[in-house]
């Protein structure tokens, strides 16, 4: 089965007035539009279209059994458009994920409170691709030399000699662990001010990009601890198609850009700064990895002709890509997949001969039994289960 899907954006506040519309060649609505879900979530499922007006949930648990059609799919798929930066994030391992939500329904906290951390026992590693033609994004914790000489640069003053001293232990994973628990738990609002003053109005060629962005993060998250926190992790900056992956326990916020996003299927998300959402400081400070290291890229490895497949090594996804094929691709399925154009106009072939064609943000469902799926034209990524 080869059958044509489609979702609505959802308008979130971060979302960009104008990146999904260029993309998909309309006016834009002049709303923020975040984000629009390819995939089965509960929380915003795509449409089938086929004539039956059943949601890609529905319509799965219908022929699951069929082809190799599971009930659930293990991943989704996501088109990202920020137009202002996301709250700093962190994700739970599967072990973290299973224990934190048997925890919290013990304890009768309700799915859908504010407080609630973890919202079903799966975990979240995710890839994105950028599409725009710089994305930027803040992930893992940067190098401590590094970070203490820009902490350095900062000035002297109370908040900043304050924040100096929690990294001046000889462990770096205790040094940004002791820094990051002190800003967000023990931190009073005028150490805060201090620090994001001092970087906002600093200056330092080695952080240049670093300071522009707390000013950026400043004016979108005024007085947010999270700016401090931002100031201590990874700068990345990605050309288009480049990608990095974020799996459990890295810090990580996505500031501009659109870009193609996958994950596994799960909603559990603990944010450490830039939201006015709850912060559970001591769940935050369990689940992180703070070893710092360099920024998480994935580079893609070629699968076949005009094919890359971006590949973490996890069970839940990998994503294939199919960039300007001017000849066919075949593109080998790993049980059920969803094809999305994102440039020009690509037909889609199953092995049974069914095709699609598919404008930018259009997207396709696709059964195994259609493996391979054969991309003329356009560009076009594949989401599939991992290897």
């Amino acid at each position: 089965m080869l059958v044509e899907i489609s979702n609505t954006p959802r308008d979130y506040a971060w979302g960009s007035a104008t990146l999904l519309a260029d993309l998909e060649g309309r006016t834009p609505s002049g709303a923020p539009e975040a984000e629009v879900w390819f995939g089965d979530h509960p929380g915003s499922p795509a449409l089938v279209h086929d004539g039956s007006d059943r949601t890609l949930d529905a319509w799965l648990g219908d022929h699951s059994g069929e082809a190799g059609v599971p009930a659930r799919l293990p991943y989704l798929l996501k088109l990202l458009a920020a137009g202002a930066p996301l709250s700093i994030q962190v994700h739970p391992s599967q072990e973290q994920a299973v224990e934190g939500f048997a925890r919290e329904e013990a304890a009768g906290v309700p799915v859908g409170a504010g407080h609630r951390n973890y919202k079903d026992d799966n975990h979240k590693p995710e890839v994105i691709v950028a599409l725009s033609e710089t994305f930027t994004a803040l992930a893992g914790l940067r190098d401590l030399a590094a970070t203490r000489r820009l902490v350095d640069a900062l000035g002297d003053a109370d908040g900043v000699r304050a924040l100096r001293e929690r990294l001046d232990a000889a462990d770096p994973s205790a040094a940004l662990r002791a820094a990051i628990g002190w800003v967000l738990g023990e931190a009073d609002a005028a150490a805060i001010e201090q620090i994001v003053t001092a970087a906002a109005s600093g200056q330092s060629e080695e952080f240049a990009a670093e300071l522009r962005l707390t000013r950026t993060l400043a004016s979108a998250y005024p007085a947010d601890p999270g700016i401090v926190v931002a100031l201590l992790m990874n700068l990345v900056e990605l050309r288009r198609g480049e990608a990095i992956f974020v799996p459990a326990g890295v810090l990580h916020a996505y500031v501009a850009g659109l870009g193609v996003e996958i994950m596994a299927a799960s909603d559990n998300v603990l944010r450490g700064g830039l939201t006015p959402k709850h912060i559970d400081v001591a769940e935050l400070l369990a689940l992180v990895d703070f070893r710092p290291a360099a920024p998480p890229l994935l580079a893609p490895r070629a699968a076949a002709d005009g094919t890359e497949l971006f590949a973490p090594g996890i069970r839940d996804f990998s994503l294939a890509h199919v960039a300007g094929a001017h000849v066919p691709a075949d593109v080998v399925l790993r049980g059920v997949s969803i094809a999305l154009s994102v440039a020009g106009r690509a037909v889609v072939t199953g092995a049974s001969g069914t095709a699609i064609e598919l404008a930018p943000g259009q997207a396709a469902v696709v059964t195994p039994d259609e493996s391979p799926v054969t991309v003329t034209g356009g560009e076009v990524f594949v989401a599939m289960p991992g290897e």
